[in-house]
Parts: structure tokens; C-alpha cells; sequence
């Protein structure tokens, strides 16, 4: 009962003050994490921030590989553009490239039906404008109803629980960090389809600094550089 009222305080209180804008990443140039899988670095995530007036553009760049006996068994690059204008989303776009398989998404804000126009590989069609792109560098993520995947555009409804508050240990640097998991709310959905992801954030920065999630092994995000 403790956690669950603890978690209300502390979700009520992000909506009304730290997850309103992305102000609170206007400092931000570069971000760069190492991926692990079952323990093993296998790639990377980089994020470039750069503005311009009232815009603020991310660039993200993923790049894995998984091997077995100097086989490569699977192979992921993607690339993608976020924009935000006055601290509001405003148009995300990415491609994928999935072993021989191609992905991509591109959401605009449509301002007319108040809501956002996906054009993905998954899915095309509207969602209402509190939805956010999964893209775990912000942190608003936790208090939306439903995400949108960056690599084919499919809409996520999502329940956000917060698990606590705990110190880890990321690249030899101690955080005091706020643990979240996100989950999908419909269970009718199949198992490779079904959202289940542990993401930390600094308590005081609100720096993304790890994910994990179990999919065909331990996958981790790790923070290796952030400036």
C-alpha cells in the first residue's frame, strides 16, 4: 500500500511540474549508451541535441549486432529525427533496417483533429495528442497513456508503475535513481508484442541512465556518456 501511494505522489506531482516541457533538458548535447545483451556489449544508442531559435532537434542513431562463433545472426541500424518547437513535440522520423528487413515511421502533429498522424510501417492512422514516441530520453514518457514505437509506428497503450526510488551503479558512477516499469495494458496481446521494461532516471536531473527487459535474453541499456 506504501508503494502504491508513494508511486501516485510522486506520478501527480511529475505531471504538474517536471514532465510539463522538456525544458528541463535544455542543457543537453549528447547522449550515448552502450546495449548489452545477456551481459555482452553487442552496440550502441547515441543521441545528438542541437538548437535553433525555438526548435530542438534530437538525432538518434542505434547500431547492433549479435553474433555466435564469429556469425553475425541478426543485424539493427536505425536512425531517427525528433523535433520539438517551443518545447512541444512537433514531428518524428526514423528508418530501420532490421537484418534485410526495412521499418519506418514518420508523426506530425495534426493540428486540425488536435491529435498526432502516424504514417509507419505498422500502422497508419491518428492518436490522440498525449501520446508520446518511445524514445526513453524523456522522461514525460512516464505519465502518458500510450506510447508510439520509433521503428514502425505502432501504438502501445501502457501502464506506468513506479517501482522506487534505489542507488545504482552505472559505468562506475552511483545514482540516486527513480525505478519505473512500463507495461502493456492489454494482456490479450501476444508475447513479442507485449511491452514489460524497467527504466531508471536520476532523481535530480531526470537523466535517463538504464533500461532492461528479457526478450530472447537480458537486454540492458547502459549510460556510458552524457554532456
Amino acid at each position: 500500500m506504501k508503494k502504491i501511494i508513494l508511486s501516485i505522489i510522486i506520478l501527480f506531482s511529475f505531471n504538474f511540474e517536471a514532465i510539463s516541457h522538456i525544458d528541463h533538458y535544455q542543457n543537453f548535447k549528447y547522449l550515448e549508451y552502450e546495449l548489452f545483451r545477456n551481459n555482452k556489449l553487442i552496440g550502441y544508442h547515441k543521441y545528438d541535441f542541437s538548437r535553433e531559435n525555438n526548435i530542438l532537434t534530437v538525432k538518434s542513431q542505434v547500431n547492433f549486432k549479435i553474433t555466435k562463433l564469429g556469425v553475425d545472426l541478426y543485424q539493427y541500424y536505425a536512425e531517427s529525427d525528433e523535433i520539438y518547437k517551443d518545447s512541444k513535440f512537433f514531428q518524428f522520423s526514423s528508418k530501420t533496417k532490421q537484418n534485410k528487413k526495412e521499418k519506418y515511421v514518420n508523426i506530425q502533429v495534426d493540428s486540425d483533429k488536435n491529435d498526432l498522424n502516424i504514417d509507419g510501417s505498422s500502422y497508419k492512422g491518428n492518436t490522440p495528442l498525449d501520446s508520446i514516441v518511445g524514445t526513453w530520453w524523456n522522461h514525460e514518457i512516464v505519465k502518458a497513456k500510450r506510447q508510439i514505437s520509433a521503428i514502425s509506428g505502432r501504438v502501445i497503450d501502457q501502464t506506468v508503475t513506479f517501482i522506487g526510488k534505489e542507488k545504482i551503479i552505472v559505468n562506475d558512477k552511483t545514482y540516486n535513481a527513480l525505478h519505473f516499469n512500463f507495461k502493456s495494458s492489454d494482456k490479450s496481446l501476444p508475447d513479442n508484442k507485449k511491452l514489460n521494461t524497467d527504466i531508471w532516471y536520476d532523481e535530480d536531473t531526470l537523466l535517463w541512465i538504464k533500461a532492461a527487459f528479457d526478450k530472447s535474453g537480458y537486454w540492458e541499456y547502459r549510460l556510458k556518456i552524457h554532456k
